[in-house]
């Protein structure tokens, strides 16, 4: 997965944590944590759900933030 992602972690993580993710946004939505950054590449990707992890943090839910294209019709 590569682009713009949104990472959902449950509980809410203090701003300290932007270092551990790489300069990830971190935001909040009910008691969930959300990550939202642009991941280089897979093992961008990979790092950032080994701190989690690592941390025994309970992940919800990884998605790229899809792109929509207009298509016209003539």
């Amino acid at each position: 997965m590569k682009g713009k992602t949104i990472i959902r972690i449950q509980g809410h993580l203090n701003g300290e944590w932007k270092e551990c993710f790489e300069g990830m946004e971190i935001s909040y939505e009910g008691n969930n944590t959300i990550l939202t950054g642009n991941l280089k590449d897979e093992a961008h990707m990979h790092g950032v759900l080994n701190i989690i992890r690592n941390y025994n943090l309970i992940l919800i839910s990884v998605n790229p933030v899809e792109r929509f294209h207009i298509k016209k019709f003539f």
